[in-house]
């Protein structure tokens, strides 16, 4: 039984690296399922090279398919040609989907369309803010999809109101705690000096805390009157805490379009291998951030999380873990940065099946489902 994980920019990558893991462990038998690994080319890194699936613990992907950038609807496009030739060619038994990039929208219509059943891992995360392109790929997705692999119970709750079979909802956890726990221990083991590595060890001979940025959401970088009071909220943190800022490529260009300035506390940094920046914000005292993937994140390692959004899809994360929503008003930032500094923060826990083990239950689910499947179609 085969089945496609695919893939389209270098997040989704750590969310399938754990699945992959959990199908090498399979004990050989008529319910193994095996796998390609396919890479949709939606975010071309140049780094995404043979040392960056070693460190996940994966091998380089089965298909590479090229898609590119360009508009929503020339990506998607792309994304769906290339798909449908490619299962029209190998037909797959299933098709795997993670997250809520156009990869994940594009080859799950495909699928359903040819008849091959879809997987949607991180099923049912909900922001309500249909001005994300992510809400509409995950909201279309789930509207297509057989099996909903779920990582909170905020998640079951949408899928059941909007009308989704119960057999076909399951809470597993989150692969994406599997891979940051993986790679966290294997830190821990062996270490590593990264660019960024005389910059935190400055900073801890001194005596110093720092704290960690991310941006990159157009509701925060593209308007350049939010964009500048998240900057003078950063600057005023700042003068108390020195922050590093790994810069996006789109956020870096918003910076010198708008003329937005940062003192000279915040440290502008390029973009981070995986194993460099979980070395940088792993020992921070607290992150800064609009990326949903890092929200959960921090909470799988405890770290404080202040997140720059008004909402989030990912609720357990601030009634059960680490993370609190700020916004980007500078007084609501600058009040829970200085609680999180004084001691004062929450207190967050790693909420329930949030173990390491995500990928092994998605794995376990999908080959009882599709031995099923397999048999009913022999009858």
């Amino acid at each position: 039984m085969l089945i496609y994980l695919v893939a389209g920019a270098r997040p989704n990558f750590m969310k399938i690296a754990p699945i992959v893991r959990a199908l090498r462990a399979q004990v050989p038998s008529a319910r193994a399922l095996s796998y390609k690994i396919v890479h949709t080319g939606q975010h071309y890194d140049r780094d995404m090279n043979e040392v960056f699936f070693e460190e996940l613990g994966i091998p380089a992907p089965d298909v590479f398919m090229a898609a590119g950038s360009g508009s929503h609807a020339q990506q998607t496009a792309r994304i769906m040609i290339a798909f449908e030739d490619l299962c029209a060619s190998h037909r797959p038994d299933a098709v795997l989907v993670v997250g809520d990039v156009n990869s994940t929208l594009a080859c799950s219509i495909v699928a359903r369309k040819m008849g091959i059943p879809v997987a949607h891992v991180e099923a049912g995360l909900r922001s309500g803010d249909m001005s994300m392109p992510e809400e509409i790929n995950r909201r279309v997705t789930d509207s297509i999809a057989d099996w909903f692999f779920v990582t909170e119970p905020s998640a079951v709750e949408h899928l059941r109101r909007e009308g989704k079979p119960e057999a076909a909802i399951h809470h597993v956890g989150h692969v994406m705690v599997d891979n940051v726990l993986y790679q966290a221990d294997k830190l821990a083991r062996e270490g590593g000096r990264f660019a960024t590595s005389a910059w935190k060890d400055a900073r801890r001979a001194a005596g110093e805390r720092y704290g960690v940025v991310t941006l990159h959401r157009p509701g925060n970088v593209d308007a350049a009157d939010i964009f500048a009071r998240v900057a003078a909220a950063l600057n005023a943190i700042a003068q108390e805490l020195p922050l590093i800022f790994p810069v996006h490529p789109r956020t870096r260009a918003c910076l010198e379009k708008f003329g937005v300035k940062l003192g000279p506390g915040v440290t502008l940094a390029g973009p981070q291998p995986y194993m460099a920046f979980l070395d940088l914000w792993k020992d921070a005292a607290l992150v800064l951030t609009d990326s949903g993937g890092l929200q959960e994140e921090t909470t799988a390692l405890g770290v404080p999380c202040v997140t720059l959004r008004a909402n989030t899809e990912r609720p357990v994360t601030v009634d059960e873990g680490s993370n609190v929503l700020a916004g980007t008003d500078p007084e609501a930032i600058l009040a829970h940065v200085g609680a999180i500094l004084r001691g004062e923060g929450k207190r967050g826990r790693r909420p329930q099946l949030w173990d390491g083990h995500a990928a092994e239950r998605i794995v376990s689910v999908l080959a009882q489902e599709l031995a099923t499947q397999l048999a009913e179609d022999v009858r």
